[in-house]
């Protein structure tokens, strides 16, 4: 929907007044509404605490009463002894109490306690009254004002006078006047009927008077309640009226005005702030809207030469914004007509940069598909040596072989033992290859690895190692090692495009080694510091401070990946250790690893072990591949071997069926189980199986089904994946392609006893 500029200033007006004026308002409301309920809970307890002060006064001369009831002096006939005696008793009970006591017959008043007693008046002596009851007040207006208490004097069941306790209203009202209320609070005791006995301000003024007609409907309602009422005074107030046990009522009162709040008042300044505040605002904006159409206007017009290819004229339109506008489109009015070779220049450059970006994205997906083919030959060339290998040892074992074969077929084993290792690259190059450390001797790897960078880095730069004496092996992955110092060796190269020097040093870290690389002093392990220097050109400190962020780079865009050091830096951490980079421009970089220590074992009590060293026997013994000489046999096993590649099965059948094995063969896991299935329990006592094969399900799958309905046969898994090795070692026993002759021969013996344990009756 579009708005004009008016519109849009009259809503962002609107937008910012609005929420702040409602917020406020909605603050103002809240805090009148706590006031409102703090003022109740002030008048509530103010009354309800009065009450019971009104109410025990009223109380205590009940007491009295009950007590001079039970007066012995009024058992028998009351002659001028007993009234003196019944007297005497009565002026001790009022002992601190502002009032008096009356003794009435059936005949009128018999005794009184004030020494200036006045006669009866008419109404002041009622008949006798047979229970115990509250008289209001009376005679108000005259000194004499009270109210009374009367109580009967009861003998055998029969009234025989009633006693009357005065109360006067000047105790109530001190009650009030020591309370001190607030300026223009109202607080009153009113009797059973509804007079005033004594009230605060004027208390004098109106004791005797009915409180309003409206307080004393709501009191005849209920025995306490807020209600707002016009006090006699003719102030409309709040009042909170509380009724005591005895019958009195007080009432707590203040003026409406102060009960509201003063947050009425600022609710009304609030609106008609608001209101003005908004229609100066709406008229503000309108006469800005206008000042600021008008030079939207002229660029309109502007902008309508500029498309006619006519020249636009520079002229002011009172805003410093638009004047820029419009003497940008003046100037680009006279550049478009100069503009079309540039644009045709552009769109060539543009061309050229899509190709490039094609060719960076051809070769991003020719390295990735080179990733999986690699990854394909590796497993292809593992299943070759397996032929190799396992026909090589069959070879060894047949006794035609001649002594002078021993020699070529021990040499044909080695040789699979370098193809192994080098479909181990491989798989490290398709990204198939797990971390797997162990302890490195760089007295052995960081020289091997010389002929390696040197060939990376070519003849222009000279590559030398150095390692201490007494440096300890380090715990890392030799591959993940050797691809961290190719990575370096990269980089050193690019910054030494004329030749120049890479040093390799080695040699155990020490305390400030540790401090200065952050290295982990926790656990008090010893570490190894390694060192790759060039004499290249030098890195800037800002360069330094990203240089192990994955994804930077200084190079060319299709030069760099920006990966190579931060492999380098989570290499060493994954390992245990860190990384840090030292840099000087135009002097070169040396980028320090700090690796942990593979401590010394009983068997090595030095921590270090040269391979190289030793007779010939014995480094032939420790071959992998070769292995020691085979001792197990499987004469009698009943073999199920699961291989997709027929060479390769060939191979391995007949080098089990030399150890007496009857080896049974399948192409996959369906027909594994298939056979299976139609075999009894007993014709199957192990399953040899590759893990990697065409088909539904692989050999892993194969191993957990057959876990699950034949827990008592035995499954050994072969495979020339590390992944996928890794991935099921945790769960079955798992050999590598190409597998040694005795280490195939134990695994599948080693299940010989607990296949028949398993299997044996209970």
């Amino acid at each position: 929907m579009s708005l004009s500029i008016r519109s849009r200033l009259l809503l962002l007006i609107l937008s910012v007044l609005v929420p702040g004026l409602l917020g406020l308002s909605w603050m103002v409301l809240s805090t009148l509404k706590a006031e409102r309920a703090a003022n109740e809970r002030l008048l509530r307890d103010t009354s309800r605490a009065l009450s019971l002060v009104v109410d025990r006064e009223l109380a205590r001369r009940a007491t009295i009463g009950q007590v001079l009831a039970q007066s012995r002096w009024l058992d028998g006939a009351l002659g001028p002894a007993e009234q003196a005696g019944f007297e005497d008793q009565a002026r001790r009970a009022l002992a601190g109490i502002d009032g008096w006591i009356e003794l009435h017959g059936s005949g009128g008043r018999i005794l009184d306690t004030r020494s200036d007693a006045v006669a009866d008046v008419e109404g002041l002596s009622p008949p006798l009254a047979d229970g115990f009851s509250l008289v209001a007040l009376r005679l108000a207006g005259t000194p004499d004002a009270h109210a009374a208490l009367v109580q009967p004097v009861i003998r055998q069941g029969q009234t025989l006078y009633n006693l009357h306790v005065s109360l006067r209203p000047r105790e109530m009202q001190a009650i009030i006047d020591r309370q001190g209320l607030p300026e223009g609070w109202v607080g009153a005791v009113i009797d059973n009927e509804g007079q005033v006995v004594a009230r605060h301000p004027h208390g004098e003024r109106h004791v005797g008077r009915l409180a309003t007609a409206d307080l004393r409907q709501h009191m005849s309602q209920a025995t306490e309640g807020l209600t707002e009422s016009v006090s006699l005074d003719g102030v409309r107030s709040m009042a909170f009226f509380s009724r005591s046990p005895m019958g009195w009522t007080y009432v707590s009162a203040m003026p409406k005005a102060q009960f509201a709040g003063a947050a009425s008042q600022a609710v009304i300044h609030i609106v008609v702030g608001a209101l003005v505040l908004l229609a100066l605002s709406m008229a503000a904006a309108t006469w800005l809207a206008r000042r600021i159409a008008e030079p939207v206007h002229a660029l309109k017009d502007a902008a309508l030469l500029l498309q006619a290819g006519d020249a636009v004229a520079v002229r002011s339109t009172g805003l410093v914004e638009c004047d820029e506008v419009v003497l940008a489109l003046a100037e680009a009015s006279e550049t478009i007509r100069h503009g079309r070779d540039d644009l045709e220049r552009q769109v060539q450059d543009a061309v050229q940069q899509t190709r490039l970006a094609e060719q960076r994205i051809s070769q991003g997906q020719r390295v990735e598909a080179l990733g999986r083919l690699t990854g394909g030959v590796a497993h292809d060339f593992n299943n070759l040596l397996g032929v190799i290998s396992n026909s090589a040892h069959l070879m060894q074992r047949h006794p035609t072989v001649a002594r002078e074969l021993q020699g070529p077929v021990s040499a044909t084993l080695r040789a699979v033992n370098l193809g192994s290792q080098l479909t181990q690259h491989l798989m490290r190059f398709a990204g198939q290859r797990p971390v797997s450390p162990r302890a490195l001797h760089l007295t052995q790897a960081l020289p091997d690895a010389q002929d390696l960078l040197s060939s990376v880095l070519g003849r222009r730069v000279e590559v030398s190692v150095r390692v201490e004496p007494g440096t300890l092996p380090v715990q890392a992955d030799p591959g993940e090692l050797e691809l961290a110092l190719i990575n370096l060796a990269l980089n050193a190269r690019d910054a030494m495009p004329r030749g120049g020097q890479l040093r390799l040093q080695a040699r155990n870290a020490d305390a400030e080694d540790l401090r200065s690389l952050q290295g982990p002093l926790s656990d008090g392990r010893p570490f190894v510091l390694m060192t790759v220097g060039d004499t290249g050109t030098g890195m800037p400190p800002e360069v330094v401070e990203h240089a192990f962020d994955p994804f930077f780079t200084t190079k060319p865009l299709g030069q760099g990946t920006g990966l190579g050091l931060s492999q380098v830096h989570g290499f060493c951490v994954q390992a245990g250790g860190s990384a840090r980079i030292d840099s000087t421009p135009g002097l070169g970089t040396t980028v320090s690893l700090l690796l942990p220590a593979q401590l010394a074992t009983p068997a090595d009590p030095s921590g270090i072990q040269d391979s190289r060293s030793g007779s010939p026997s014995a480094a032939l013994a420790a071959d992998p591949v070769l292995g020691a000489p085979a001792t197990a046999t499987l004469a009698g096993q009943q073999v199920l071997l699961v291989e997709d590649n027929p060479t390769l099965a060939e191979a391995t059948a007949a080098l089990l069926r030399s150890h007496g094995a009857q080896v049974q063969h399948v192409g996959s896991a369906v027909e594994a189980l298939d056979r299976l299935g139609r075999l009894p329990a007993q014709a199957v006592d192990v399953v040899l199986s590759d893990v990697v094969m065409p088909g539904p399900i692989d050999g892993l799958a194969l191993a957990r089904q057959l876990r699950q309905e034949r827990p008592a046969l035995p499954v050994v898994l072969i495979t020339g994946f590390s992944a996928a090795a890794t991935a099921a070692s945790d769960e079955f026993t798992v050999l590598r392609k190409p597998c040694p002759e005795g280490e195939l021969l134990a695994a599948l013996t080693g299940h010989r006893g607990s296949r028949a344990s398993a299997s044996a009756p209970a």
